[in-house]
């Protein structure tokens, strides 16, 4: 095969979508009614002038990147100027040239930090400081354009570059094992993702803690557009088999009953699985065991479904290095914000946790790193949405699909808000729509993402930044 092109990043352009929901989705304490997307285009060369573009976009949910008192026009407004900034820090001879895991890789450890204290001190001062998840989110569509850009310059898929061929830095470089653990040396992306994924996944469906679940539950400003609304009658018209069940974290008896009538619709439907989040507001983990413990004493056969836990307790942990092997012990507990990186992924394996629940919106790079890591060590893996439309729903599904995760992929933005895709779907219909309960990615095809951006009709505002 031809060498492969080192890419350089010349030039970023930013986009951003609002989009409104058509239901309400709850996030801990906050509720989201809208999410504006943040969508970039790469332009990278190589050392003998050619060029190629890539795309990448994420949600910037700030409800879930980032809890705090201030408006949510506040914290959306401070992180569309943050992605501003981070447009012109991706371009320039600083950054240098490579493959995007190493050029990625540099840019979170050796510049974003900087980045985000500059920005909280210029822009912050006596403000809510900008978290380091709302931080990672915005980075997140710069290197997933970049990913897209670098397998374009070489006219393969993305995931067809996480190979020796095409690394000139191995896993040893990033990574470190655990003391007397098996060493990266040697070893690449490639060597821990799906030699054959699947092209259809498992579709897990989001039962936000807004959601009515019977209609004794209606209220009557439900809207009519054609798409269910009660819990039965998603299972119906998709073929659910995976429900994840948002719960309060801070309200046991409201999250038992919430379980409870779940599990009694799961059983009547014929629902496979069920996964619980406690949106990160648990203190002590007695409150999970003590909900998971009367599950298995009286209602066993929701016991039984429930595959595994999702972050029940705060997520800097760091701050709160909580011991959760008593929860572990009874179910697989799965790290999700707390999973900033590989790092804070050895944390909570050392704590008790026993997976991590990948999201693309944490950058490509990241994710990537964080499952070589946790898979190197005997940790199952999940990837979970950020309720992710349009562009955002393509890299989301392709990680699931090469992750090997312990269920299919969790998808929920055509809950949420379904038309926000409809370009999108056109060309790739099973993407944005569930059906027999799973998702299709076989549409996908090409160098980078395969997004097919030509074929897709949607057109963009002007760009909110342009550098280079």
């Amino acid at each position: 095969m031809p060498s492969p092109k080192d890419a350089r990043v010349v030039a970023a352009s930013l986009y951003f979508l609002p989009i409104k929901t058509r239901v309400p989705l709850k996030f801990g304490p906050e509720t989201l009614t809208h999410v504006t997307c943040a969508r970039v285009k790469l332009t990278v060369t190589d050392d003998e002038g050619s060029s190629a573009e890539g795309w990448g976009e994420t949600p910037l949910s700030v409800q879930w990147a980032w809890p705090g008192s201030a408006s949510v026009e506040d914290r959306l407004g401070a992180m569309q100027a943050f992605c501003g900034r981070l447009a012109g820090a991706w371009c320039g001879d600083d950054l240098g040239k490579g493959h995007p895991i190493n050029l990625g890789h540099r840019f979170l450890e050796d510049r974003l930090p900087g980045l985000t204290d500059r920005f909280n001190a210029e822009e912050r001062g006596g403000l809510e400081a900008m978290p380091r998840l709302a931080a990672l989110i915005c980075a997140s569509a710069f290197d997933l354009a970049l990913h897209d850009a670098y397998g374009n310059l070489n006219g393969v898929p993305t995931y067809g570059t996480y190979v020796r061929e095409f690394m000139k830095e191995d896993l040893g470089t990033f990574l470190e094992a655990e003391p007397g653990g098996a060493s990266f040396a040697g070893m690449f992306p490639g060597d821990f993702l799906a030699k054959a994924p699947p092209k259809v996944l498992p579709a897990w469906h989001l039962v936000g803690g807004k959601d009515p679940i019977g209609p004794d539950e209606l209220t009557g400003e439900e809207p009519e557009d054609g798409y269910p609304v009660l819990l039965r009658d998603w299972i119906a018209r998709d073929g659910l088999k995976c429900l994840k069940i948002k719960l309060r974290g801070n309200d046991a008896i409201w999250d038992y009953d919430r379980m409870v009538q779940v599990g009694r619709i799961a059983e009547e439907t014929g629902v496979d699985w069920l996964s619980t989040d406690f949106n990160c507001t648990v203190q002590d983990p007695g409150y999970v065991n003590e909900i998971l413990d009367r599950l298995m004493a009286d209602e066993p056969r929701t016991f039984g479904k429930i595959l595994y836990v999702e972050q029940p307790f705060p997520y800097d942990l760091e701050a709160n290095r909580i011991d959760v092997r008593s929860v572990s012990a009874r179910k697989p507990l799965f790290m999700d914000e707390s999973a900033h990186d590989w790092k804070l992924v050895r944390l909570g394996r050392s704590l008790g946790w026993t997976g991590v629940a990948l999201k693309t919106c944490k950058t490509q790079t990241g994710a990537l790193l964080s499952l070589c890591w946790a898979k190197a060590h005997g940790m199952t893996l999940m990837v979970q949405d950020l309720t992710n439309p349009m562009l955002a729903q393509i890299p989301h599904v392709l990680l699931a699909a090469h992750a090997g995760t312990i269920m299919g992929v969790e998808t929920n933005a055509m809950q949420f808000y379904p038309e926000a895709s409809a370009a999108e779907e056109r060309v790739h219909p099973g993407l944005y729509a569930r059906r027999g309960g799973m998702l299709d990615w076989s549409s996908v095809r090409g160098s980078g993402f395969g997004y097919r951006l030509g074929e897709i009709d949607r057109g963009l505002p002007g760009p909110a930044v342009e550098v280079g």
